[in-house]
């Protein structure tokens, strides 16, 4: 509700986002479009706990998220939310299990359901053939396909993603 975001930088500010407020519930589809450098990826940051805004409230499952401690959105954003960043964020030198591993180090759960977790994930984006492949051994449409699983993996609440299907052939585009 009424979200302001200003980057200040050497006494230069630049005000990014301006009085945004809207709602999304339970189920909902929400695509958020504009030119580049129009704020869209800082506003998937704030709603993802990774940047807080300058002035405004943030409401999450009714709570005010400035409230919340940094750990306590570090815990949210790994429990509750899958991201799917525009340029992967994969570590290079691991394997695409390894990879889509990564936000269930921080989980509750045993290694045999975070492996069975792991390879459903692979599964659901068709790369299961790859899944002992080190990440910088794929095409950009395979490792946005990693990045996919990764985000499914947690079994989220709901999935941020910066142009997701931006790297993928039409075919894995529209699945």
């Amino acid at each position: 509700s009424h979200i302001f975001k200003d980057y200040s930088n050497a006494g230069v500010v630049t005000k990014v986002l301006h009085d945004v407020s809207f709602t999304v519930k339970s189920g909902e589809f929400v695509s958020i479009m504009g030119p580049s450098g129009s704020g869209k990826s800082t506003l998937m940051h704030i709603i993802g706990f990774l940047d807080r805004p300058t002035s405004g409230d943030y409401f999450f499952q009714d709570k005010n998220v400035s409230q919340f401690s940094n750990d306590s959105l570090a815990e949210l954003r790994n429990a509750r939310i899958g991201f799917v960043f525009q340029a992967f964020h994969l570590l290079p030198n691991t394997t695409v299990f390894e990879n889509v591993l990564l936000p269930l180090f921080y989980s509750r759960r045993n290694e045999s359901e975070r492996k069975t977790l792991v390879d459903g994930a692979i599964s659901a984006v068709s790369l299961t053939h790859r899944r002992d492949h080190l990440s910088h051994q794929l095409s950009g449409g395979e490792k946005q396909r990693v990045a996919i699983a990764r985000a499914l993996v947690n079994e989220p609440d709901f999935i941020l993603a910066d142009e997701p299907t931006g790297n993928l052939d039409s075919k894995s585009g529209a699945s």
